[in-house]
C-alpha cells in the first residue's frame, strides 16, 4: 500500500470516527467531568492522541471502545492533576459563558432541574459504579469491553453496573412525590 494511499485510508477512518463515536465520547467526558468547555478539550485531545497513534491502531472490532479507553485514561490523567486547575463557581462562569437562545423557559427550567437531579443522583455512586455506567451508556459498550477499558474482571464490572443501577432506581423512586 502507498504512502498516500494509507494516509487517504486514515483520513476516511478517522473521519467516520468523528461522525460514529463522537458524541459518544463528548457525552462520556460531560458526565463525568459536568462541565462543557473541559468536555469539550477533552473530547479534542482524545481524538488528537488517537490521530497520533494512528499506525498502532490495529482493527479489532470497535474503535469506540478504543476512543473511549483513551477518554477514560485522559480523565484518569485529568484527576491526579485535579489540584493544578482553576475552577470557577457559577455565578463567574455565568458572567462569562454566552446566554441561552432556548424557546421555551419553562422546558429550560424542567430539563435544568432533571439534569441536577440526575447529576446528583450519579454522584451518589462510587467512582467506579459510575465510569461502568456512562461507559455503557454512552459507549454503548458490552460488558465485556467496559471490563477491559476500566482494567478489572468482567463478573466485577456486571456487579458495579448493578449495584449502581439498583442505587440510582432507589434514588428515583424515593424522589418522586
Amino acid at each position: 500500500m502507498s504512502s498516500q494511499s494509507r494516509q487517504t485510508d486514515d483520513t476516511q477512518r478517522f473521519a467516520a470516527w468523528g461522525r460514529e463515536h463522537g458524541n459518544a465520547v463528548r457525552g462520556y467526558l460531560l458526565a463525568m467531568v459536568r462541565r462543557v468547555d473541559v468536555a469539550e478539550d477533552l473530547t479534542q485531545e482524545v481524538f488528537c492522541r488517537a490521530w497520533q497513534a494512528r499506525r498502532r491502531y490495529r482493527e479489532q472490532g470497535n474503535a469506540r471502545a478504543y476512543l473511549l479507553r483513551i477518554a477514560d485514561r485522559l480523565l484518569c490523567d485529568r484527576g491526579r492533576k485535579a489540584g493544578r486547575e482553576i475552577t470557577l463557581d457559577e455565578e463567574h462562569w455565568k458572567q462569562i459563558e454566552p446566554v441561552s437562545r432556548a424557546a421555551e423557559p419553562s422546558a429550560s427550567v424542567s430539563r435544568a432541574e432533571m439534569a441536577r437531579r440526575l447529576t446528583t443522583a450519579l454522584e451518589s455512586l462510587s467512582a467506579v459504579q459510575r465510569r461502568v455506567l456512562l461507559l455503557r451508556y454512552y459507549g454503548e459498550l458490552s460488558f465485556a469491553e467496559i471490563a477491559r477499558v476500566i482494567g478489572c474482571p468482567l463478573n466485577t464490572t456486571l456487579s458495579h453496573a448493578r449495584r449502581g443501577l439498583s442505587a440510582l432506581r432507589k434514588l428515583f423512586v424515593e424522589d418522586v412525590p
